[in-house]
């Protein structure tokens, strides 16, 4: 008996001890869901960018009919689905803002060079409808390149990059969102860094907080050696943060082939997106955020979100405001009927004057009696 009780004890006990890694590998088996964007700029149409990858960050080929969008827990149907295709399929147009360090430090073991090639071969994958712009910087910022569709022109402007002093990167991602505020569309930043910011004023919390819940996407390239301390080293919980909270991703490479192999995959990665419409069923810009999740159809795996539609003061239908006028105009009669009513009392009770004399109306003066005695 106690034989039989030991062999039941182990097997349940290899049951155990197996049953945790079966879910992680099914979990990491799956697809996974990332938001990069939320542009309600055209309320009550929302416009949702969903991504789609495996574990290993590339992406992955799905039925856009699967991708569920949940907004406030209902359902919603699309109203238009693009992107999302295969190789050689038309892609949403994406606007990217490169920001590359050309600090110190980038001038050792060829760093800056590496960095210059990666950054060309995403540029020469941009696809009609790109738009790319460069901003360097070291302890300035630098627009090199404004946003434009001609490769040439990025390619010869990042050619021309050549290192300074020390680094300033949050404020440098402060002017690539200025430079995108305008902008319509999926944009991004893609930041490239080898070591930690020692120059800015600005902080990663001013940054989070002017792109908003979900103006844009941040990702963050770290290229160096992780391991060296002081300023040249990297600050990976930063730069991983700062794209969690933007909905970007964060890389890392140590040599210029792996340094490219990053910047392709980001390029791949954006073309493969999915940008879905819906129209929201509260049509009012209330101020109030609406919790968004996206998942596929009979997956277990979903992504939550949110957006806020703006409006300071709340919105409120043509009906409500027939209404709303019919009970001023009520409440200002109310208030200006003492007054009405008071000077109507006024005119009735002052009897009026001839405009030539002092005389009341329908009497004369009479003499005062001075003790006269009236004769017969």
């Amino acid at each position: 008996m106690r034989k039989i009780n030991y062999i039941i004890t182990v097997l349940l006990l290899i049951a155990i001890s197996a049953w945790p890694f079966t879910i992680v590998s099914a979990q990491e088996d799956a697809p996974q869901i990332r938001i990069t964007q939320v542009d309600n700029s055209k309320f009550p149409n929302v416009t949702v960018y969903v991504s789609v990858t495996n574990a290993a960050g590339e992406p992955v080929g799905i039925d856009p009919a699967t991708i569920e969008i949940y907004e406030n827990g209902q359902l919603m149907q699309p109203v238009d689905i693009q992107g999302g295709g295969e190789v050689g399929e038309e892609s949403i147009p994406v606007t990217t803002m490169l920001v590359m360090d050309i600090s110190g430090s980038m001038d050792k073991n060829d760093k800056l060079a590496a960095a210059k090639e990666a950054a060309k071969s995403y540029v020469n994958r941009m696809k009609p409808g790109d738009q790319i712009g460069l901003i360097a910087y070291d302890t300035q910022v630098y627009t090199i390149q404004p946003l434009t569709t001609d490769a040439a022109a990025l390619n010869n402007a990042i050619d021309g990059l050549q290192t300074g002093s020390d680094t300033a990167m949050y404020n440098a991602l402060v002017e690539a969102q200025k430079a995108l505020e305008g902008v319509s569309g999926r944009k991004t930043i893609i930041v490239l860094t080898d070591g930690l910011d020692n120059k800015s004023q600005s902080t990663a919390e001013d940054v989070i907080a002017g792109i908003g819940e979900s103006g844009l996407t941040i990702s963050a390239i770290g290229f160096g050696d992780v391991t060296t301390v002081g300023q040249t080293g990297l600050n990976e919980v930063a730069l991983k943060s700062l794209a969690e909270q933007t909905g970007g991703i964060y890389g890392f490479a140590t040599d210029s082939e792996a340094l490219k192999g990053l910047y392709q995959q980001q390029s791949r990665v954006l073309q493969s997106e999915h940008r879905i419409t819906y129209v929201s069923p509260s049509t009012l810009r209330d101020g109030v955020n609406r919790n968004l999740t996206v998942s596929l159809t009979g997956g277990a795996i979903a992504v939550e979100g949110k957006y806020n539609p703006g409006g300071v003061l709340p919105e409120v239908s043509t009906r409500s405001w027939t209404t709303f006028a019919v009970i001023l105009l009520g409440l200002l009669a109310l208030l200006f009927a003492p007054m009405l009513f008071n000077l109507a009392a006024r005119s009735f009770s002052n009897p009026k004057k001839k405009s030539g004399g002092n005389r009341s109306i329908g009497k004369s003066p009479q003499p005062a009696a001075r003790g006269r005695i009236k004769l017969k």
